[in-house]
């Protein structure tokens, strides 16, 4: 008997299906964080962790019967995406990263941009069945608009208030006495990391607070700039992923068709991996 695994790995978690040789999803998993370019090891204990709970959910297969398909974020690093591939038992694997998975899902064969907002970002632009993707590059020198990115601003915000450069908030307050005042926010910016980041987005994109609001009008406009610039004078439909995708998809409506998903990560990971055998 075939079966087949997709991940759908990024900074926040790992999700897992195993499929049998008709394409039908008989179990699932979950594991924590798999960004391979933060932390190869760890992402690798999580996605093969993620892959045992859909076997033993699936009440069948093994790990060396696997054909697999792993969209992870990080994987654009070669380096890691190499050390990832010599801990992995499967069968056989194919490591892409989860922008390629999410475009995959997202629309099937169809042309179209993908955006995909979570703790980090990607970009992915598909039309003939030739994909491209962009961005990714994670939140120190990229990933626009993401959640580690929007708390990494919020973070700046705060100190630059506390210094008297820019207008105080209640969130930016809340921030400071949570964190412990200027040190210890510097202190949180030394050691965490990009998910530890991303938990303050929520407070960000809630329109609540005028700071906020003008980090995330701040982060809608690059994003906006960037869609533009991969539209290149087309009119392609786009699509908003991740746990930041329906805020960014809310701001943006009017200036482009906006889809829902064909199909998420998993189905676009499942769908390469059956394509492998």
């Amino acid at each position: 008997m075939s079966y087949f695994l997709g991940i759908d790995g990024g900074g926040t978690g790992c999700r897992a299906a195993v499929a049998d040789g008709s394409g039908r999803i008989i179990g699932r998993g979950a594991a924590g964080p798999a960004n391979i370019s933060v932390e190869t090891e760890g992402a690798g204990a999580n996605i093969l962790a993620a892959a045992r709970a859909a076997l033993q959910d699936a009440g069948r297969g093994h790990l060396d019967e696997l054909t697999a398909v792993l969209g992870l974020a990080g994987a654009n690093v070669t380096a890691a995406a190499r050390g990832l591939q010599a801990m992995l038992p499967f069968r056989r694997t194919r490591i892409v990263t989860d922008a390629v998975t999410a475009a995959t899902g997202a629309l099937g064969g169809g042309d179209g941009i993908v955006a995909a907002m979570g703790t980090g970002s990607v970009f992915a632009v598909q039309i003939g069945g030739e994909m491209r993707q962009y961005g990714g590059r994670g939140f120190v020198l990229g990933d626009e608009g993401s959640g580690a990115v929007l708390g990494r601003a919020l973070l700046s915000e705060a100190l630059r208030a506390e210094d008297g450069f820019a207008p105080m908030s209640p969130l930016l307050q809340a921030v400071l006495d949570e964190l412990g005042g200027i040190e210890g926010v510097i202190s949180f910016g030394f050691r965490a990391r990009p998910a530890e980041f991303a938990a303050f987005a929520p407070r960000i994109t809630a329109g609540t607070d005028p700071a906020g609001e003008r980090i995330f009008a701040a982060a809608v406009a690059e994003i906006r700039a960037m869609i533009d610039t991969l539209q290149a004078g087309r009119h392609l439909p786009v699509v908003f992923l991740g746990g930041l995708g329906a805020h960014y998809a809310d701001r943006l409506q009017g200036l482009w068709p906006i889809q829902p998903p064909r199909g998420s990560g998993l189905d676009g990971a499942l769908h390469l991996a059956r394509q492998e055998a």
